[in-house]
C-alpha cells in the first residue's frame, strides 16, 4: 500500500448515512485545500472560471453538510498569497466570484447560525472585496455555530511573520513568548488547531496552508476534483479520520 492509499483508506468498509452520522469520534476543526478547479474546467472544455464557479458553489453544500455532523469549524482555502502569479483575468474573476458566493451565501448559512471570518492579509485585496468580507463578519459575529473561516490571501509563512511582528511590536519579553502566546498572534487566534485536512484533485501537499495549526493534523487525500466532491466524499474522509489513532506523539 503506497503512502497516498494509507493516508485514505478505511479497509474496505461499506459506507452507510446512518453509520456516517454515528461515528465515534468526529473532528473539531476541518480544513480543505479545494484543488481541481480548473482541471475540472478543462475537461470539460470550459473556461478554468467556470470551474473556479463549480468549486465555489460546491463550498455551501459541503459547509452545510458539515453543519449537519455539527463539525465545529470549517478552513477553507480560497487564495494564496502565492496566487498573486496568476494570470491578472484569472485573479479578478477569482475576486468576483467570492463576493458573488458571499453575496449569495453567506445570507443562507447565517439562517443556519454560521458565523464567517476571514484569514490573511485582507487589505491588500480590493476595497469592494474587503467591504463584502467584512460586511459578513459583522452580519454573523453574534453567530453561535459552526465557524467558517475562509482563507484568501492567505499564507502559512506569511501568517507566522504576521504574528511575529505584531508580537515584537506589543514589546512582549522574549522570556513571556511561548506556544499559546504565539498561537493567539496567528489568523486563527480563538480557534482550536486543525484535526483534518482534506486536500482534493490527487494533490499531496499543504501549499503553505495552516503550517502552525496543522502540526498534529490527520490528513485524507483523495483523487477526486472539488467541484465533483460530495457528500460520499465527506462521509469517507470522517470515517477515515474516525479510524485513526491519535497520539501526539506519546504512547497509548
Amino acid at each position: 500500500m503506497g503512502f497516498r492509499e494509507s493516508l485514505t483508506s478505511v479497509d474496505g468498509m461499506k459506507i452507510t448515512a446512518s453509520r456516517s452520522k454515528n461515528l465515534a469520534r468526529l473532528p473539531a476543526h476541518v480544513a480543505i485545500v479545494p484543488d481541481g478547479n480548473g482541471r475540472w474546467a478543462e475537461r470539460r472544455g470550459l473556461p478554468r472560471l467556470e470551474g473556479h464557479r463549480a468549486g465555489g458553489k460546491n463550498m455551501r453544500t459541503m459547509v452545510e453538510y458539515l453543519n449537519e455532523y455539527q463539525v465545529k469549524c470549517v478552513t477553507l482555502y480560497g487564495f494564496s498569497t502565492e496566487n498573486w502569479g496568476r494570470p491578472k483575468e484569472e485573479i479578478s474573476g477569482l475576486f468576483r466570484i467570492l463576493k458573488e458566493r458571499i453575496d449569495g451565501d453567506v445570507p443562507k448559512l447565517h439562517k443556519k447560525n454560521v458565523k464567517v471570518r476571514h484569514l490573511g492579509r485582507i487589505g491588500e485585496l480590493p476595497e469592494w472585496l474587503q467591504e463584502s468580507i467584512r460586511g459578513a463578519e459583522k452580519w454573523t459575529e453574534n453567530n453561535t455555530g459552526l465557524t467558517l473561516s475562509l482563507a484568501f490571501n492567505y499564507g502559512g509563512h506569511v501568517e507566522i511573520v504576521d504574528a511575529a511582528r505584531r508580537i515584537a511590536a506589543d514589546g512582549v519579553p522574549p522570556e513571556k513568548i511561548d506556544e499559546k502566546l504565539f498561537s493567539s498572534y496567528l489568523y486563527t487566534a480563538g480557534l482550536p488547531d486543525v484535526d483534518l485536512l482534506v486536500r482534493t484533485a490527487d494533490e499531496v501537499r499543504l501549499s503553505n496552508f495552516l503550517i502552525w495549526q496543522t502540526a498534529y493534523s490527520e490528513y485524507y487525500f483523495t483523487k477526486v476534483l472539488w467541484p465533483d466532491f460530495g457528500k460520499k466524499d465527506i462521509d469517507q474522509a470522517l470515517l477515515a479520520y474516525s479510524q485513526r489513532e491519535r497520539r501526539f506523539g506519546a504512547l497509548l
